[in-house]
């Protein structure tokens, strides 16, 4: 005859089952949180900094060629000693005009390499998501229903006088090689 399974407490299972409820909860918005992100900065990449970085293309542009007029206008003029202003002025149009022009082949390099870098790591997310959203959840399903059925399990195997079991004042679980494998059946003929 097979031994009978000593339940003596299931607080651990209840505490187990509701601190993965409260996994659950903080876990999943922080992984919607993530994945927004990862929307918000393609976005970044593709819209704002290239839009920006364009203009200042344009502006920076705007600004060497103002700086060569003046000093080719200082040249031809009189005052010799201008030149040097305009000639700083046009050296800081330059390298202004190529930092600007490097910022957009950077950010370009980027918005190309991005997919690639992002899209294993964004896979590896799903994959944690989908099993937050389903397993965990099926999970915390079946540790409901086993709280319950030891719960029974415990109230009809206990010796008379002594107090039920109940999912909330229990501590541990106690040995047997039968548990979770037997269980007899109610009245209805089913199992619990």
């Amino acid at each position: 005859m097979p031994q009978k399974a000593h339940v003596t407490s299931l607080d651990a299972l209840e505490s187990f089952r509701s601190k993965l409820i409260v996994y659950l909860s903080q876990a999943r918005p922080a992984l919607d949180e993530v994945s927004a992100e990862v929307v918000r900065t393609r976005m970044w990449l593709e819209n704002d900094q290239r839009v920006h970085w364009e203009n200042q293309i344009r502006r920076r542009s705007k600004e060497m060629e103002q700086a060569q007029q003046a000093l080719f206008s200082a040249r031809l003029g009189v005052l010799q000693q201008a030149t040097a202003a305009e000639q700083m002025a046009v050296h800081r149009a330059k390298e202004a005009l190529g930092e600007a022009d490097l910022k957009l082949r950077t950010l370009k390099r980027w918005d190309r390499e991005f997919e690639g870098r992002v899209q294993p790591l964004v896979k590896q997310m799903e994959k944690l998501h989908m099993v937050l959203s389903t397993d965990m959840v099926k999970a915390v399903a079946y540790l409901t229903e086993t709280i319950k059925t030891l719960a029974a399990y415990a109230e009809r195997s206990s010796p008379a006088g002594a107090p039920p079991l109940t999912p909330t004042t229990a501590s541990g679980l106690g040995e047997s090689e039968g548990l979770g494998e037997r269980r007899e059946p109610n009245a209805g003929g089913g199992a619990h």
